[in-house]
């Protein structure tokens, strides 16, 4: 059995039925999708705060002497020189360099790390993981049923917690964790996100859930905190140019066409897996790239949509909506290289009508 099918719903999925949510499925999990205005909840996070349930995710303890060495030959990412109390984003590839899950490791304490996976493919990473760490001493053991996960994200996130915390917020820097409590409660408080604004992010035990969410809503409410689904945390992450597997990521790629071989460390010591097909594709270029799209009107590509250059397609929608910080159309594509030159006059086929389009760099909003 599967960890999702053993825990189809978060230990806060009550709270998010009294609360009204629309509940869907998500990566085998009963998730909120929107509380009431997805629009609002995304302008929520971007002026003041959004919360949201993230138990969905997959958390993957590595321990042992060798646990850094284990990581840096599973990984793309030099983990054995992150600090303790630092975090990096990484992936997961195959030999043959695809990707199969982009992770964020934590290095919480010393031969102790944290990976966190999508929830889709937690039982994916965890049995590679356990695969490629024989010969290492080390341990692998999938944490995914002791962990809630909680998010407060917007630039009122260290506001609202600051008074809750054992820890000044805003003296953790951006991508580290701290072991600290909240409303008296022992938690894992690390400064990541995934909406593009600041932001945090709270591991805390199953039980105590729902009792550190209405703690901080009630803490966040005169701020302008709202409870936020994953609709908001959609286009928010598209807003910010962040990838989604499944979408921009997935095993039909590998980290060079996502525009993200910055991950792949060929420098790190020793070999790592995929590292032979990864070098290659780093000195031949990739023949197709991820790029960003801004169009006007209030129609949007979405993804498995066509992109055309007069009558040839170069390449596909991964995710689109209409922007709801610009106003206007957006979209992250996979094209053809020579069609990829920020600026490109291009056209997304909406379902037999043109909508004209212009490829621009990511991302589409950076916060001030």
């Amino acid at each position: 059995m599967t960890v999702r099918d053993a825990r189809a719903s978060t230990p806060l999925t009550d709270l998010h039925t009294r609360l009204g949510a629309t509940l869907t499925d998500y990566a085998g999990w009963r998730m909120p999708l929107r509380y009431d205005s997805e629009l609002a909840e995304h302008h929520a996070v971007r002026t003041a705060a959004g919360l949201f349930d993230l138990s969905h995710m997959g958390e993957i303890e590595i321990t042992g002497p060798e646990a850094g060495r284990m990581l840096d030959h599973a990984l793309t990412g030099h983990l054995s020189a992150v600090a303790v109390g630092r975090a990096r984003y990484t992936m997961l590839c195959h030999d043959n360099g695809a990707i199969l899950d982009d992770l964020v490791v934590y290095h919480t304490d010393p031969d102790r790390y944290l990976v966190v996976a999508n929830a889709a493919n937690t039982t994916v990473v965890h049995i590679l993981l356990r695969d490629r760490a024989h010969g290492f001493a080390v341990e692998v053991t999938d944490r995914t049923r002791e962990h809630a996960l909680l998010a407060v994200q917007g630039p009122g996130a260290a506001a609202i917690l600051a008074p809750l915390t054992g820890t000044d917020p805003t003296s953790l820097k951006y991508y580290s964790a701290t072991r600290t409590t909240l409303a008296d409660t022992p938690i894992l408080l690390a400064r990541t996100g995934y909406t593009g604004e600041d932001g945090f992010e709270i591991y805390c035990p199953p039980e105590v859930a729902t009792h550190l969410w209405q703690t901080i809503t009630e803490a966040g409410t005169p701020h302008g905190l709202r409870p936020a689904g994953l609709a908001a945390r959609d286009t928010l992450r598209l807003e910010a140019g962040m990838p989604l597997y499944g979408n921009e990521l997935h095993v039909g790629l590998t980290p060079y066409e996502a525009g993200l071989g910055r991950v792949v460390a060929h420098r790190k010591p020793g070999d790592f897996v995929g590292r032979t097909a990864l070098a290659h594709r780093r000195d031949t270029g990739p023949q197709r790239l991820l790029v960003g799209l801004i169009a006007d009107g209030r129609r949007a590509g979405r993804h498995g949509y066509r992109v055309l250059a007069g009558d040839r397609v170069i390449g596909e929608i991964t995710s689109g909506a209409l922007s709801p910080t610009l106003g206007h159309p957006i979209a992250m594509a996979l094209l053809d290289l020579d069609h990829t030159e920020p600026g490109t006059p291009v056209d997304i086929d909406l379902r037999g009508q043109r909508l004209p389009a212009a490829v621009t760099t990511l991302p589409f909003y950076t916060r001030s």
